[in-house]
């Protein structure tokens, strides 16, 4: 076998791709071009390339092929070639000339040592990729040994197809990862493989340019990629050198330092009981209580008992050392919080400190809830008034918040505390690795996870913090912050028991109605310390000028919590220049960095404590974007001034790793996360080991990978570096980092830009939120900001621009979207500020309820794919050549033919309608044709064949005589759903007029429906107006005047009671092509059009309609279809006449007061095949939906096929759901279906009661953008086209016939075409080749309609009654329709489906374009404060699904949207009233 010799020799078989048989083809990320050579051929010209059809030319000649010497291989060249334009360029695909030479193949010896050599320079690489991709690949070690060098592998190479399985030892697959140079062999044995320098060679010239596809053979294949931000090659780079581990100074020794915080506590309770711990003020700031140590030693004692012994369950103590207890206080009760703390750690219980939840939809509530239940909380710790202020039940219990476990409240006011029995003592145990307390944390997504810290990290804490402070015994501390959590906690609560310090609390509430209240308490309490934010000094600044007479003077620290903020410095600035001249000491201000997760990560000593001196530094903030430190000058405005927040901390250690992926050292002008390995920092996320992982437990690598140290670090979650002297300066938060287009920016910056905005006029200073959403796959920034009630629109707008460009100016990036929403309606953080994860929930939910939005996608979205190049000098021949080439057959289908087929009906013989209901009326009169229901559901009129030709008769003679016409005039029967529009429609071709069927005008809505009526009656030039006694008042009404010239009406006649007189003789067509009627309506666009149908395109339609449907005289339908046009018209006016069969007939209108008439008729009249139109389905589904009452009694399960009338797209959602709905009713799944017809045709496609059921295809819409289609995503049922009609499938600008996959217009030729248009009114010219097109191309003899629908063929594999497989035709939506945007053609139902699921309340959305700009219009169905909700997330959606940025976003009340008769949005005539300012919006936004 040549396997066998070919692996003697060295030299591995490769498998051909994807030819063995029962292998997984192996797919390559190169794309290959095959030609199969086999013997006695020689190609000239075609490399069939296999990726995606596209053809390239490459001269292969192979003289003497039938020489070889092996008679049943076939040889395969393979042949990279460079002319793949399809070939993308990220997938990696190798492009090098193809050329092939033309190597003899005389003998077996001259093929030998080649062959092997090409196969021997590839098999290095090939054996590896082919033995790892096969399980039966035969791997074989390569040798290079008695060869020369091994020959270009790109030139060629051969393989042969063997068509036996070898059978060999099957290889494992190369785990991912692993390294390629090794494989082995189920048997263990390695394989050696290198990647050769030719095909390195190849992959370092991957970024050829694409050739443009050859011109002969044409096969479009334009991908629409996301462009991908490539980086500035000038974008500047880190170039310092790496930056080592810092270390902190080491922790002091101190003399009788407490073994733990409880010894502490303990200590100062017993010994110091006097001593001052805590006093808490009240709103107006007097001082109310002042707890001692002695009183909170004792109460904690008390407490710790209470908990332990006296809370039970069923005689089991409710709680056991280490279980969680919340702990739920008000900010104003310092006192009644701490006691709670220590009383659970003296009881050995976890303290988990939460907010006071207020209402069950707090801002960020449920988290919290989650928080508690996956701790296990089951007992909450309140005081007596908190408790009273909870919501309750109506049981008097507090109500369980959404999201919350059940919780037992326990109020630890003194009379609930029971006092403790003489032999109970709390163990005060040394500090240990047990967790003391849980901090809560909300990270940037709005979870919120619990930071474990313990007792011997809350202890090293305490030491870090008075080393680093310089704390002494019985000092005095002003706390302003929140003593539950963070900076509060740790100094106010913690630290200060540790040193015996008196902490004066000033709650929240006092600040807000006194700013100045914390600088009064520093210089009446001559405080040495005050914690603060920087908001508090801010705040305190806009108040000072009633204070003249306070003092700062006794302040030796000055602590800024929030100091690693980027607008923390301009406040110090600020508060310094005030109160300097008030003893403020500017060494004082000591700014610090924390995180929860770390603790305290630095803070600047004050200098009597030997710190360096205060550093600033001025940084370009477009360096700062790419992560990396330049100074710039500070006259710029794009500059970041931040100042340092000191020194590490005591016995820690410092280093600044890179952001993403491993933790790497960074440069030392670089910004990277700072991490810190120190005893003094939080453990763990409880309860959640992999992000613990990756936070607590980081390891740090210098650039050649080795870890700097033993210790993990924590991962501190601030951005930063080192500055000289040491110090640590924060430039932003992960939490608030924002990624736009590869560029970093940081949330609070952006703010503090915004703030600088005129910001006090318009917008609340503390009330701006920043946050990033991702839309199409990259951050965008939105800016929320609340505005004062009295700001106008006008200046809103105006600051809003102003905000714009500034934020461009100075961070050089776009904002995707600013929105202004009323003051104090953006979600609160428990002490102030904005919850920002909230409020960006809210906002992409739609339930933000903005008053003012600004989008500016068009300058933001740089990443939308380039638009389509039309292709000028492709012709309509290379196109087809190219899908011959390509393999696909013409997309071109019929029904069955009608020649053909047995029909033994008498009505064959009658050439004219009028000769079939003479004949009926004669053979059958008493056969009833027709039942008319009422809105009760009883019969309102019936006609049998005699009546109905008597009644014609009457109807021809009063034509005659009254109105003396001619033959050939024109008639406009203006008549309500009923059997005497049928009936003068008969009178009309009886006396040798034209009828035309017009809707008649709406008595309450004249102005509008009236003019239509007129213009119907003036464009087919009608003689006359045949309608009831009632209408002919109405036309000729004062009420009719106001909207119309009623003088200009021609003859109307009202055929009421007319005299019984014999009509002389009925008017016998000269030729079956004159005209039988006209056949008016409006299309989608708004253009009136009437089509011509002769006599014989009329028979030809009935019979056709007679073989599908297998109508006879036995049968009954039940149409629910509007009468006047197409073919509702035919249904209702012609087929039964033909097929004699009984139509009941169910006026649409008549809906409206009896919503289930059209299914009860149905059910009463077990009728097997039923019409509808899709807003008669749309009625049923939404009025029955919610009151399946109405239906009792209806059965549906008679229905063989429930047909939708339309001429559109179907609605496949629509249909499903009425399937849904009323299969509880029978309703088979398979009998709805729809119909297609269009002005050309009235009926190309009907599912016929005996051909194979409709298909579903998925079909990805961004291929329908370029008039393809692949099979993937929105939805397209199938339709069975009408015996004697034919389809093709042309393109519409060439009109060259097209191939099976591609999209194009229907063309279609059939007996029952409409001749022609009678008037299109307006356009003449345009549409004078809708019915006689010829093809460019291929067969040009036949004439063809032109339908002006775009749609595809394609096999089924289903059977039809012939047993040939079934053509199915897909329709995809009208041309006249289409939009024009980038270069592609977009469907306005996708966007509009997208946009409808895009929030609850869009009830109805319609798009078209305006000056190439997408303009939107959706129906709110809500309270007007969610119309500006909508205007991004319909921005979003129609970005995310189909690349388009919106224009104009118009949000109207419902109904708005014009729809016609069919159920068809009417979108050019609201685009009309959209330029004629006629919508009266609700709100319109101008996407910038």
């Amino acid at each position: 076998s040549l396997h066998a010799n070919l692996a003697q020799r060295g030299v591995a078989s490769v498998p051909v791709l994807g030819q063995l048989p029962g292998r997984k083809s192996w797919k390559p990320s190169t794309q290959y071009s095959v030609t199969g050579l086999s013997p006695h051929t020689s190609i000239h010209g075609l490399t069939p390339a296999t990726a995606t059809g596209t053809w390239s030319t490459a001269q292969c000649h192979v003289p003497g092929a039938g020489s070889l010497p092996f008679p049943h291989y076939r040889p395969v060249i393979i042949i990279l070639t460079t002319d793949t334009s399809s070939a993308s360029e990220d997938e990696g695909s190798l492009r090098r000339q193809g050329r092939i030479s033309s190597t003899p193949f005389q003998s077996h010896s001259n093929v030998e040592p080649w062959l092997n050599r090409v196969i021997q320079g590839s098999s290095t690489s090939s054996s590896a990729s082919s033995t790892s991709s096969h399980p039966g690949g035969k791997p074989a070690a390569a040798s290079n040994t008695n060869h020369s060098a091994p020959p270009d592998v790109t030139t060629g190479l051969v393989e042969y197809l063997h068509h036996e399985r070898p059978q060999v030892a099957s290889v494992r697959g190369v785990p991912r990862g692993y390294s390629s140079s090794i494989l082995e062999t189920a048997d263990g044995v390695p394989v050696n493989s290198r990647v050769s320098s030719k095909i390195q060679q190849l992959l370092n010239t991957l970024k050829r340019p694409k050739r443009p596809p050859l011109k002969e053979f044409f096969v479009d294949d334009f991908e629409e990629l996301l462009e991908v931000q490539q980086p500035d090659p000038n974008q500047p780079k880190p170039e310092g050198n790496q930056v080592n581990v810092l270390k902190g100074e080491p922790l002091g020794v101190v003399t009788n330092w407490p073994p733990s915080l409880l010894a502490a506590l303990q200590r100062w309770g017993t010994t110091q009981s006097k001593a001052p711990c805590l006093t808490a003020l009240d709103t107006t700031g007097k001082a109310v209580y002042t707890l001692t140590y002695g009183k909170l030693w004792s109460r904690s004692l008390k407490l710790a008992y209470t908990l332990l012994n006296k809370l039970t369950t069923k005689n089991e103590p409710l709680l056991k050392p280490g279980d969680r207890v919340a702990l739920v206080f008000p900010n104003s009760d310092p006192v009644m919080f701490m006691v709670a703390f220590y009383g659970c750690l003296l009881a050995e219980l976890i303290p988990v400190p939460i907010e006071v939840p207020l209402t069950r939809k707090d801002a960020g509530s449920q988290q919290i809830g989650f928080l508690l239940g996956s701790c296990g909380v089951t007992l909450a710790l309140t005081t007596d008034a908190c408790q009273k202020g909870l919501p309750k039940a109506q049981t008097g219990e507090v109500v369980t918040f959404k999201g919350w476990p059940r919780l037992m409240w326990f109020v630890i006011d003194g009379k609930h505390l029971a006092k403790p029995a003489k032999d109970w003592h709390p163990q005060v145990r040394d500090a240990s690795a047990e967790i003391a307390y849980i901090e809560y944390k909300t990270s940037k997504e709005g979870s919120t996870v619990g930071i474990t810290v313990s007792h011997a990290s809350m202890l090293a804490h305490c030491h870090a913090l008075t080393q680093a402070c310089g704390y002494s015994e019985a000092e005095t501390l002003t706390n302003v912050l929140d003593f539950k959590r963070e900076a509060g906690l740790w100094h106010g609560v913690l630290t200060s028991v540790m040193n015996r310090m008196h902490v004066i609390s000033i709650p929240y509430a006092l600040m807000k109605v006194n700013p100045l209240s914390w600088i009064q308490k520093v210089c009446s309490y001559k405080a040495r310390v005050a914690v603060v934010k920087s908001r508090d000094m801010h705040w305190s600044l806009l108040a000072q000028r009633d204070q003249r007479d306070v003092s700062l003077s006794s302040l030796r620290m000055l602590i800024v919590a929030d100091g690693a903020n980027p607008w923390s410095i301009s406040s110090c600035d600020a508060f310094l220049n005030v109160f300097q001249s008030r003893g403020l000491r500017p060494e004082v201000i000591c700014p610090c960095a924390s995180s929860s997760e770390a603790l305290t990560v630095a803070i600047r000593r004050p200098s009597e404590l030997g710190g360096p001196p205060p550093g600033k530094a001025v940084l370009s903030m477009n360096c700062l974007s790419f992560g990396v430190i330049r100074v710039d000058t500070e006259e710029k405005l794009s500059v970041l001034t931040v100042q340092d927040v000191g020194q590490i901390m005591p016995g820690a250690s410092m280093c600044v790793v890179k952001v993403d992926g491993t933790p790497y050292l960074c440069k030392a002008d670089e910004v990277g996360e700072i991490c810190v390995n120190s005893g003094a920092t939080g453990t763990a996320y409880f309860g959640l080991l992999g992000i613990t992982k990756n936070v607590f437990e980081a390891i740090p690598v210098t650039a050649a990978g080795i870890p700097v140290s033993d210790q993990p670090f924590t991962r501190t979650g601030l951005l930063g570096f080192v500055g000289p002297d040491y110090l640590v300066f924060v430039v932003g938060k992960l939490d608030g980092l924002m990624t736009v287009s590869g560029r970093r920016h940081n949330a609070d910056d952006v703010v503090a830009t915004a703030l600088a905005v005129e910001p006090m006029k318009f917008v609340y200073r503390g009330r701006i939120a920043v946050f990033s959403v991702p839309v199409l796959h990259d951050d965008r920034i939105v800016l929320v900001a609340e505005q004062r009630p009295d700001a106008s629109e006008e200046d809103s707008f105006q600051w809003m621009s102003r905000v714009l460009q500034a934020i461009d100016s100075i961070h050089q990036v776009g904002v995707y979207c600013l929105a202004l929403v009323p003051a104090n309606t953006l979600p609160k953080a428990p002490l102030g500020g904005i919850h920002i994860s909230e409020t960006k929930q809210r906002f992409l939910e739609g339930a933000l309820h903005p008053c003012n939005v600004l989008m500016c996608p068009h300058t933001c979205v740089t990443n939308l794919p380039k638009p389509r190049q039309k292709q000028p000098d492709v012709g309509p021949a290379s196109m087809i050549v190219g899908n011959l080439v390509a393999g696909k057959r013409i997309a071109q289908a019929s029904g069955r033919d009608v020649s053909q087929l047995e029909d033994n009906d008498q009505a064959r013989k009658f050439l004219y309608l009028a000769d079939v209901l003479q004949w009926r009326a004669q053979t059958t009169p008493d056969h009833p044709l027709f039942l008319l229901l009422n809105s009760k559901g009883t019969v309102a009129s019936t006609a049998s064949c005699i009546q109905l030709h008597k009644r014609a008769e009457r109807v021809a003679v009063a034509l005659m005589e009254k109105g003396r016409l001619n033959v050939g005039d024109h008639v406009a029967l203006v008549y309500p759903p009923g059997v005497d529009l049928i009936a003068t429609f008969y009178g009309c071709l009886y006396a040798g007029c034209v009828p035309i069927t017009v809707r008649p005008p709406h008595p309450q809505n004249l102005a509008t429906t009236l003019p239509t009526v007129k213009m119907i009656v003036e464009v087919s030039k009608s003689a006359c107006i045949l309608t009831t006694q009632a209408i002919m008042k109405l036309l000729r009404s004062k009420e009719a005047a106001a909207a119309v010239d009623i003088k200009t009406w021609p003859t109307i006649l009202d055929t009421d009671d007319m005299p019984k007189k014999k009509l002389a003789s009925v008017f016998r067509p000269t030729s079956p092509d004159m005209l039988a009627y006209l056949d008016f309506s409006v299309s989608t666009t708004g253009i009136l059009a009437g089509v011509k149908m002769s006599h014989a395109a009329t028979s030809a339609l009935c019979r056709s309609i007679k073989l599908q449907c297998e109508l006879y005289p036995s049968r009954q339908i039940a149409i629910c279809l509007d009468p006047y046009c197409g073919l509702g018209f035919a249904l209702w006016c012609l087929c039964s006449i033909y097929s004699g069969h009984q139509s009941i007939l169910v006026p649409p209108l008549e809906l409206e007061s009896n919503v289930s008439l059209w299914l009860s008729a149905v059910s009463q009249y077990k009728v097997r095949v039923t019409f509808c139109s899709y807003s008669v389905m749309e009625i049923c589904t939404k009025g029955l939906g919610t009151q399946t009452d109405v239906l009792r009694g209806v059965n549906l399960s008679c229905v063989r096929t429930c047909m939708v009338v339309a001429e559109e797209r179907p609605r496949i959602s629509l249909t499903q759901s009425f399937s849904k709905l009323f299969k509880d009713l029978g309703l088979s799944a398979r009998a709805v279906s729809t119909t297609f017809g269009c002005r050309v045709n009235v009926a190309i496609c009907l599912q016929g009661t005996a051909g194979p059921d409709p298909t579903t295809v998925y079909v990805d819409m961004r291929a329908l953008r370029h008039d393809r289609y692949s099979l993937c995503y929105s939805i397209n049922p199938s339709m069975s086209i009408l015996p004697g009609v034919k389809v093709i499938i042309a393109h519409t600008e060439t009109k060259g016939p097209l191939g099976d996959s591609h999209l194009g217009e229907i063309w279609v030729s059939s007996p029952h075409n409409a001749t022609g248009y009678y008037t299109v009114y307006g356009e003449e010219a345009l549409h004078a080749d809708h019915f006689t097109a010829r093809l460019s191309f291929g067969d040009t003899q036949t004439l063809w309609a032109r339908t002006g629908y775009l749609g595809f063929l394609r096999r089924t594999e289903l059977t039809d009654a012939s047993g040939e497989r079934h053509d199915a035709l897909y329709v995809v939506g009208s041309l006249d329709e289409t939009l024009e945007l980038r270069g592609m053609r977009y469907h306005p139902i996708d966007i509009e489906t997208s946009v409808i699921r895009a929030h609850k309340s869009i009830a109805e959305c319609a798009v078209f374009t305006w000056t190439n700009l997408l303009v939107v219009v959706v129906e709110l169905e809500g309270s007007e404060q969610e119309a500006l909700d909508l205007v991004a997330l319909v921005t979003n959606v129609v970005l995310e699904e189909h690349y388009l940025i919106v224009g104009v976003v118009v949000i109207v009340d419902p109904g708005v949207i014009p729809i016609n008769s069919r159920g068809e949005k009417q979108r050019m005539h609201l685009r009309d009233g959209f330029l004629a300012d006629q919508l009266d919006p609700i709100y319109v936004a101008y996407n910038m």
